[in-house]
């Protein structure tokens, strides 16, 4: 009955992350943290490895589409190969400190709650939204500045599960002025990449729930479908508001874990 519960979660978490480009990890990695009682390092490990499965999926189903630029893909993936080593690597040593990674975690929920809140109010407030960068053969920006987002956000990924439609997506978006079809296929195609390398670690690392993680991954991935089907039919300002004050509260509840505080 547990694991019907895990999947349901799954397919929750992947239709939120279809809807808000952030990825079913955002919703996951708090659910099983608190609502499961997963240990910290736990909760970042089955996290990881249950997001090889939406990503791995959405890889598939955007370079179908045209969305993918390889080239900007393997730069960004191969780089963030690197970083996530490297995180994990970091990880290994402060994985015995739970609050830690709680403080850790909250602080990057609070970044993407910042996010949320503002692309939520000011599509809520704009009656003439801005126009979408014009397409382009591939991603806009040098090979040196997308090694570099690549390594920093693997770096991230390594140490909090975290990475891609999380990070990915807006350093796209904002660093590069991608178009939006661009920035998540890219995304997807770069990040499997990190996903399979940092789960592979952290499965070595002992810190990965399996049956768990493959049955949030196998939901995550049937909901992410419906996400997608859905994002037409609802306006994103309004899902982004409501969920950055969500988000708030489990940023704020991760952070203050680790002054003793309980909310």
């Amino acid at each position: 009955m547990t694991y019907v519960v895990f999947f349901i979660v799954g397919i929750l978490a992947g239709i939120v992350g279809g809807l808000l480009g952030t990825g079913g990890c955002a919703l996951i990695m708090p659910v099983i943290r608190f609502g499961f009682h997963f240990d910290p390092a736990f909760a970042v490990g089955t996290t990881l490895t249950a997001v090889v499965f939406t990503a791995g999926s959405g890889a598939f189903k955007h370079s179908r589409m045209g969305n993918v630029d390889k080239k900007s893909a393997w730069i960004t993936g191969s780089s963030g190969v690197v970083g996530v080593i490297i995180g994990s690597i970091v990880f290994a040593y402060i994985k015995p400190y739970g609050s830690l990674i709680d403080l850790i975690v909250g602080v990057a929920f609070l970044l993407v709650t910042l996010r949320m809140l503002y692309e939520g109010i000011e599509g809520l407030l704009s009656k003439n939204p801005l126009p979408e960068p014009v397409a382009t053969e591939g991603l806009p920006g040098s090979a040196l500045k997308k090694g570099a987002a690549g390594s920093g956000i693997g770096f991230l990924t390594g140490i909090i599960g975290l990475g891609g439609g999380y990070a990915l997506v807006p350093s796209f978006l904002y660093l590069f002025k991608a178009p939006m079809r661009f920035a998540i296929g890219t995304s997807m195609a770069s990040f499997v990449w990190m996903a399979l390398v940092g789960s592979a670690i952290k499965i070595y690392q002992q810190v990965v729930n399996i049956p768990v993680a493959i049955t949030l991954g196998i939901g995550a991935a049937i909901g992410a479908v419906f996400g997608a089907q859905l994002v037409a039919k609802i306006k994103p300002a309004v899902l982004k508001f409501i969920f950055g004050l969500l988000f708030l509260y489990v940023s704020l509840k991760y952070i203050f874990i680790y002054f003793g505080v309980t909310i």
